[in-house]
């Protein structure tokens, strides 16, 4: 009696057991590819906090795992050779947005890009990216606030090729060192990345080595469309056709006075196409916070929410790219002309998230997502500490993320969700500086049956004269709660000078002067609530009361929850107490904004405050 004949994969001839050993070898080199990299750079933004994203492409550059997507058409496009010109060997570096489209949004992120060959066909790409320490520009770390062209952002390398057939071109490596204020880390870094994506030639060699070329670019292929027929499925079954959608919120501000700066999104879907259109959003604007928005790569994040909201089991890759038609309005925020300074621009790439979450909220019946902390905060303390040393410190903080179906936010984490958070011990050991409090914001999460993560307040001592920048958002504008639940708290900043004096700071700040003995309070936002809290169990509440999230007045107020002199849910007075709430409250709302002025309004104190605060500042 013969045995069964496998089970093959759309017209691939690949059979899935197969095509299960290699896309899950292809996942574990991406991981193993971030490990090599965490292991052989010292910066500890890429060591410690994880700051990469690796990419494993197919011969025509369709990214076949990974995460952030790379426009490879365009870096070839954009370079001085040709896609015959790619030899065994070669590996590709460019950190200029403008030349891959935005799939690297500032210039501090480097990005290596190494074709892969068998037997002398190119049967691949890999690609890692990282987020360099400093790359020159006007002020330390690389990112100013008061940039008005990328130009004072630093050095801007083309696509060119740093490694030719195995070949380090070290005249190119030390002109770009050269120009950054830490050279070594820079050399350092940018080979770490070349190391990254050599894992994945020789992974990508081995399989072509184990099941054959062919099969393996079937593979790549077939990876490709059971993606593609995952997310037709998905469109089908949770995107209703025909009705539009459309949301809309604001980034607080460029750095500059310029603000608020809106985002509108509109969807909708025909037949198995969802159109994503952007029309109605602002202009760029003359700070730093513009986000050249890499088309691809936002039809990677559409397809990553509908993925992770409701099967986890897809894979990431460009398979379904052709099931999304994308609108980026050329000049606006989401689509900046050059020379437009882009290096603060995670306020916009972090509240189109959350614009695309709260449209999908609208259209996808059951299914709502609040709003975030809106940002990826980050801090740079640079100087000469009394030895004569440079030092500079750059690090990337967390806020709330918001509550989701099911289940609450997670206090204090990144957006990205393999990022983690520097130690302090390292901090202090490198760096002369005190950590003297990291800890999670009491009741900054916004209440609701399922409650909105809780920002973070991170405070340091500078223990030598410098400078510090930084950049936050979500001090003006609040992340949303939805469906009943309330919006998260805002974010703050202060600096404590040594004769006891304190200043409130905006939430983005070039190169404020500090001396030994300073204190800086740096507080992020918090989450937005889901559903109606008088909903959520009386003794979780009363559990993140003993833990320090919730205060007891809030308990109290928004939740509805009574304890006894014990510190015990007081089961009659909380029933008594809820029904009272509910018989006198208004209207559950689908959106808590938060109290925000009308737009005129807001415009002008941001002006204001911006304006006042340049006048201290001088």
């Amino acid at each position: 009696m013969s045995a069964d004949p496998p089970d093959f994969v759309g017209e691939h001839s690949v059979d899935t057991t197969t095509l299960d050993l290699i896309e899950n070898t292809l996942e574990n080199t991406r991981y193993e590819m971030d490990r090599v990299l965490e292991t052989t750079a010292i910066s500890p933004v890429i060591r410690e906090q994880s700051d990469q994203f690796p990419l494993i492409a197919d011969a025509q550059g369709r990214m076949v795992m990974g995460q952030f997507g790379s426009a490879i058409e365009t870096i070839i496009e954009n370079a001085t050779f040709d896609w015959e010109d790619l030899n065994d060997g070669d590996v590709i570096a460019t950190n200029d947005p403008y030349m891959c489209a935005g799939a690297l949004s500032h210039t501090p992120d480097m990005l290596l890009l190494r074709p892969i060959f068998y037997e002398g066909e190119r049967v691949g790409f890999s690609s890692q990216w990282g987020n360099l320490m400093d790359v020159g520009g006007k002020t330390p770390g690389s990112m100013p606030v008061e940039a008005t062209t990328i130009f004072e952002e630093g050095i801007r390398l083309p696509p060119v090729k740093l490694y030719k057939e195995g070949e380090l071109d070290e005249d190119i490596l030390e002109i770009f060192a050269h120009n950054t204020r830490l050279p070594k880390h820079a050399e350092a870094d940018i080979k770490a990345l070349a190391a990254g994506t050599a894992v994945a030639q020789e992974r990508v060699q081995e399989l072509c080595e184990r099941f054959g070329k062919e099969t393996y670019k079937k593979s790549c292929d077939a990876i490709l469309d059971r993606t593609r027929n995952g997310m037709i499925d998905l469109i089908r079954e949770f995107i209703p056709e025909g009705e539009r959608y459309a949301f809309e919120d604001y980034v607080d501000d460029d750095g500059m006075g310029t603000g608020p700066i809106r985002l509108h999104l509109e969807i909708h879907r025909t037949g198995d196409t969802v159109y994503l259109d952007w029309e109605g959003t602002d202009a760029q604007v003359p700070g730093t916070v513009n986000f050249l928005l890499n088309e691809k790569m936002f039809k990677m994040f559409t397809g990553v929410f509908l993925i992770m909201a409701f099967d986890p089991l897809l894979t990431f890759n460009d398979g379904y790219y052709d099931l999304f038609e994308v609108n980026l309005p050329k000049g606006t925020v989401v689509q900046p002309e050059f020379p437009a300074a882009l290096g603060n621009r995670l306020p916009l790439m972090a509240r189109q998230f959350d614009v695309l979450q709260a449209t999908f909220s609208k259209l996808i019946d059951g299914f709502s997502v609040a709003g975030s902390y809106g940002t990826s905060p980050n801090l740079v303390y640079a100087g000469v500490d009394s030895d004569g040393n440079q030092f500079q410190m750059l690090e990337i903080l967390y806020g709330g993320i918001p509550a989701r179906p099911g289940g609450d936010g997670l206090d204090g984490h990144s957006w990205w969700p393999l990022f983690r958070t520097v130690p302090a011990e390292y901090q202090e050991a490198y760096y002369p500086l005190t950590i003297d409090e990291y800890s999670t914001r009491e009741d900054t999460g916004g209440a609701g049956e399922f409650r909105g993560g809780h920002g973070i307040t991170k405070v340091y001592t500078f223990e030598e004269d410098g400078t510090i920048t930084f950049q936050d958002d979500r001090s003006h504008t609040y992340p949303w709660g939805v469906d009943g639940g309330s919006h998260g708290e805002t974010s703050t900043k202060k600096l404590i000078r040594t004769d006891g004096t304190e200043e409130e700071l905006p939430s983005k700040a070039e190169s404020i002067s500090v001396r030994a003995g300073d204190t800086l309070v740096f507080s992020t936002a918090g989450g937005g609530g889901l559903g109606d809290p008088l909903k959520r169990d009386p003794e979780l509440v009363a559990r993140e009361i003993r833990r320090g999230l919730v205060s007891e007045e809030v308990a109290r107020t928004e939740y509805g929850v009574v304890l006894d002199t014990n510190g015990a849910v007081d089961e009659t007075a909380t029933t008594g107490h809820r029904e009272r709430i509910s018989q006198h409250r208004d209207d559950l709302q689908e959106f808590d904004y938060g109290p925000l002025p009308d737009y005129e309004d807001l415009e002008a104190q941001i002006f204001e405050e911006r304006r006042e605060f340049d006048q201290r500042s001088s």
